[in-house]
C-alpha cells in the first residue's frame, strides 16, 4: 500500500481556506448627540443580530447595542427613527434621588433623613430615623453610599450563612456590588453576590433575595424543587418579586446607579 505525502502547497492552501476570525467588539463609547437630552453610549456585541435600544436609568444615558461592524452613522439613524420612544422612556423615569443633606433614603424599607453636620465625630451612622454624616459637604454622597454598602454587606452575609446552615450548605464567599443586571447571583463554586441596593428594600424583599440565592446552592435551576426550597428559606416568594418588579427602577435612581436588564446566561443562577 502506498501512502501519498501531502505537499507543502496543499497545507498552504488549507490554511488560506481557513475561516477568518470574527472581528472583536470595540470598547463602549459615549457620544453627545445634538437634540438628545442625555448622552448616547454605543456598545458592540458579538452576540447581537440586530440593533437594540435601552434606557440606562441609573447612569442617565441611552445605550445602543449594535452588531460588530455596524457603522456609527447607521446606529445614529436607528436612534433617530426611535426618537419618540426614547423621549417617552426618559420622561417616565423616576426622578434622580441624590444622597444629600435632607434627602430621604429608605433603610430596609423604613425612610431615614440624611442629616449632615460638619462637626459630627465618628463614623456615619443611623440614629432616631436619621443617617448622620460628618465631614465636608462634598463628601456626603460618598459617605452615605459607603455606609449603606457596609450595612448591606453585613446584613446579606449574616442572612446568607444562617440560611445556608439550615440546609447544610456552605457559602464560599459573599460579595456586594453595584450590579448592573441582577439583584443577586450564585456561582457553581458557592460564591454569592448581591446588589448593595437591597439594603434600601423592605426587609422581606432582602430576605427573599438571600433565600433565592442560598436555594441555588442546592438547586442551580428554577425547577419546582428549587421554588419549594426557596419558600422554605424565605416564606413569601410572590410578594417580594412583585415589589422588585414595581420598584426596581426607583432603587437605581438613588446615588449613582446601574441598569436592570435581562442578562445572557453566564453560568450563574440569578434572582429574576
Amino acid at each position: 500500500m502506498l501512502f501519498r505525502r501531502k505537499s507543502h502547497s496543499s497545507k498552504t492552501q488549507a490554511k488560506s481556506q481557513a475561516k477568518p476570525q470574527a472581528p472583536r467588539p470595540k470598547a463602549p463609547r459615549a457620544l453627545a448627540v445634538a437634540g438628545l437630552p442625555v448622552p448616547l453610549e454605543l456598545r458592540e456585541s458579538a452576540r447581537a443580530r440586530r440593533m437594540t435600544l435601552r434606557v440606562d436609568a441609573g447612569r442617565g444615558l441611552i445605550q445602543v447595542v449594535i452588531p460588530v461592524g455596524v457603522p456609527e452613522a447607521e446606529a445614529l439613524r436607528f436612534v433617530g427613527r426611535h426618537d419618540g420612544w426614547v423621549r417617552a422612556r426618559l420622561a417616565a423615569l423616576p426622578p434622580q434621588l441624590p444622597f444629600a443633606d435632607g434627602a430621604v433614603v429608605p433603610y430596609l424599607g423604613v425612610d431615614h433623613v440624611v442629616r449632615h453636620s460638619p462637626d459630627l465625630r465618628g463614623a456615619t451612622r443611623r440614629e432616631d430615623g436619621a443617617i448622620l454624616v460628618g465631614g465636608r459637604v462634598e463628601h456626603v454622597a460618598r459617605r452615605v453610599r459607603d455606609f449603606l454598602m457596609a450595612e448591606a454587606r453585613r446584613e446579606l452575609a449574616e442572612r446568607s450563612r444562617a440560611k445556608a446552615a439550615l440546609i447544610g450548605a456552605r457559602v464560599a464567599a459573599v460579595t456586594v456590588r453595584d450590579t448592573k443586571s441582577r439583584w443577586g447571583s450564585c456561582s457553581a463554586t458557592g460564591r454569592l453576590s448581591f446588589s448593595w441596593r437591597l439594603i434600601l428594600t423592605p426587609e422581606s424583599v432582602l430576605d427573599y433575595v438571600v433565600g433565592h440565592e442560598v436555594a441555588h446552592l442546592r438547586e442551580m435551576n428554577h425547577s419546582q424543587r428549587f421554588w419549594t426550597l426557596c419558600a422554605q428559606l424565605t416564606g413569601d416568594v410572590r410578594t417580594p418579586r412583585l415589589w422588585l418588579k414595581a420598584n426596581g427602577a426607583r432603587l437605581l435612581r438613588y446615588g449613582e446607579g446601574a441598569e436592570m436588564v435581562s442578562p445572557a446566561n453566564d453560568g450563574h443562577a440569578e434572582t429574576p
